[in-house]
């Protein structure tokens, strides 16, 4: 086991599995976890003793997204959105699609935000009966990032995507299964033993064959990938300079419905 701040990192055999540890905050995405997070990737990556990875979340919560209590605080009170996501957040979501072997997301509660995005980004989804997606971006102003725009349509069509990101309303793991955005959906008290149980599958099959088979997915279907996440980027700068941004964050910050004006 390593343990960085707020993720942890075991290795059993071939098999490795990340966890997303900062429970307290439902494993919000701050500066702290992002730098672990990727640093818990890259070591899985650069393992040639491990073969398939799992990432889940500890406590209730796969990941409920950015920790918006730390969006503020920029020059003149407007943060740049851009800047985490560029030098951070990419190389996380670019280095699961590009690890040449099999990384499964077991989906133990809410994924929110960008940890929606990061369940999506992963090659297989195992998610538990009660868990939930949302891109819950456009209820603070913002837009989907973290490579949502081009994972969601590969995977579940554009009518979809479209309803996801401009209502930002719940889609339960039913509905998520239905809609083809999970491959499996199990009882919350199985979803330890059957993520593990595929894991183990995957860790024990032909690697090669992994690694060439998403390098022939990626090649097809995600090509545009690294331009996705750069344009993503850039509107969400725009978006974090936004009245409706401000007054999206204070909303939830005091647990009120947000009045958006346009602005």
């Amino acid at each position: 086991m390593a343990s960085h701040e707020t993720v942890d990192l075991r290795v059993d055999g071939g098999a490795a599995t990340i966890l997303l540890n900062r429970p307290d905050s439902l494993n919000a995405w701050n500066e702290q976890f992002g730098l672990d997070l990727l640093d818990a990737v890259e070591s899985v990556a650069g393992d040639e003793g491990v073969r398939a990875v799992m990432i889940t979340g500890a406590g209730r919560a796969f990941s409920s997204g950015a920790d918006l209590k730390e969006e503020r605080g920029a020059d003149e009170g407007v943060p740049d959105l851009s800047k985490r996501l560029k030098e951070l957040y990419h190389p996380i979501i670019l280095g699961i699609r590009e690890m040449e072997k099999p990384v499964i997301a077991a989906v133990n509660g809410p994924a929110v935000g960008i940890g929606c995005s990061l369940a999506l980004d992963c090659d297989l989804i195992v998610a538990a009966q009660s868990s939930y997606f949302l891109l819950a971006f456009v209820n603070i102003g913002l837009v989907p990032d973290g490579g949502s725009t081009a994972l969601l349509p590969a995977k579940i069509g554009i009518t979809r995507t479209a309803e996801m990101g401009l209502l930002g309303e719940k889609v339960p793991a039913a509905k998520a299964m239905e809609w083809g955005i999970v491959n499996r959906v199990c009882a919350d008290e199985r979803l330890e033993d059957d993520a593990g149980e595929l894991l183990a599958h995957l860790a024990a099959g032909p690697t090669r064959s992994y690694a060439n088979f998403k390098k022939l997915l990626n090649r097809q279907v995600y090509a545009g990938m690294a331009d996705q996440l750069e344009a993503e980027a850039d509107a969400q700068r725009e978006q974090g300079q936004t009245q409706d941004f401000i007054e999206g964050v204070m909303a939830f910050i005091q647990k009120r419905p947000p009045e958006f004006t346009g602005r």
